[in-house]
């Protein structure tokens, strides 16, 4: 199976073919996945160099043009390095445009905090007018962004190398149940369906799968709440523990509810290690979520 990565390049670059619209714009990271595409459209896959503000700004500037920019990089050279430009450039101008990051939370721990992004979601949640998307699947992946390269909107991308077996059905809106039970509610985000569901077998709990977080779906989190009859929700997400806890508490201010954020801790992991090593760090692995959710929806009987 490709990654996301892969994906997103072949995916890009047929786009290009079929809109004279779109624009990739690159900092050097990710360009030889288009070296194809740029010979059929030379003025439409940019390489910047390695100037990530300048990447960004490019791709505002493309969109004030009426282009529709596809802007590429690791995560942490993507939304942290060049935030500034993403909040002026983008928001503040009010354009639009595909903001699609590689990397994620640590899927290259050799290279150290620099190549590191948990909190890439928590900073563009202090911006107006964003989706955020985080497919668990190549497949996924593929569907989000043809469906985010025929929009107007603010679209972020985050891509992951780790992914769930299977693909499933994603509408860019709602969360999916995968799982019905009676007592709590688990979302699991994106590529973190499979350790959710590893870790909640047997469990009698509702799991909802999540793959575009902003704007949260506080309709079917109350809706599966109701379901369950336990005001009680798990929130799992592959970046900064607690992005989403302030999302879920506003669908549910109305009724007594206890909600649980788990994801990426704020201690910075000095020993690289491979992903699972991360995930099990920070306890994201199935073992480690089984204990913590059980305890907290235990907590509540």
């Amino acid at each position: 199976m490709d990654t996301m990565r892969e994906r997103f390049a072949s995916t890009a670059s047929q786009l290009l073919d079929e809109d004279p619209r779109l624009a990739v714009v690159l900092a050097v990271i990710g360009s030889d996945g288009f070296r194809e595409a740029e010979r059929r459209h030379p003025h439409r896959v940019i390489d910047v160099g390695i100037r990530e503000q300048l990447l960004v700004g490019a791709g505002g500037g493309l969109a004030l043009a009426g282009m529709r920019p596809i802007v590429h990089t690791f995560a942490s050279f993507l939304v942290e390095r060049p935030f500034e430009q993403v909040k002026l450039d983008f928001g503040h101008q009010g354009v639009g445009g595909v903001l699609v990051s590689a990397g994620a939370s640590y899927d290259t721990p050799s290279a150290g905090l620099t190549h590191m992004s948990p909190g890439d979601v928590a900073l563009l949640d202090t911006l107006d007018g964003w989706t955020v998307q985080v497919p668990g699947h190549p497949d996924e992946a593929e569907a989000l962004l043809r469906q985010a390269a025929k929009g107007d909107d603010r679209v972020y991308l985050r891509l992951s190398l780790q992914t769930n077996d299977v693909a499933r059905p994603v509408d860019g809106a709602g969360f999916l149940t995968v799982r019905e039970g009676r007592h709590g509610v688990v979302v699991a985000v994106g590529p973190m369906l499979d350790n959710v569901l590893a870790a909640t077998e047997g469990l009698d709990t509702t799991v909802l799968y999540a793959t575009t977080v902003r704007p949260f779906n506080s309709a079917a989190l109350r809706r599966a709440v109701g379901d369950t009859g336990a005001a009680e929700a798990v929130i799992v997400e592959p970046y900064l523990a607690g992005t989403s806890t302030a999302s879920a508490t506003e669908a549910l201010n109305d009724v007594p509810h206890r909600v649980l954020g788990l994801g990426v801790g704020r201690r910075e992991l000095r020993k690289y290690g491979e992903i699972t090593d991360h995930l099990a760090a920070h306890g994201l692995d199935p073992r480690s979520l089984r204990e913590r959710i059980s305890g907290f929806l235990a907590g509540g009987a």
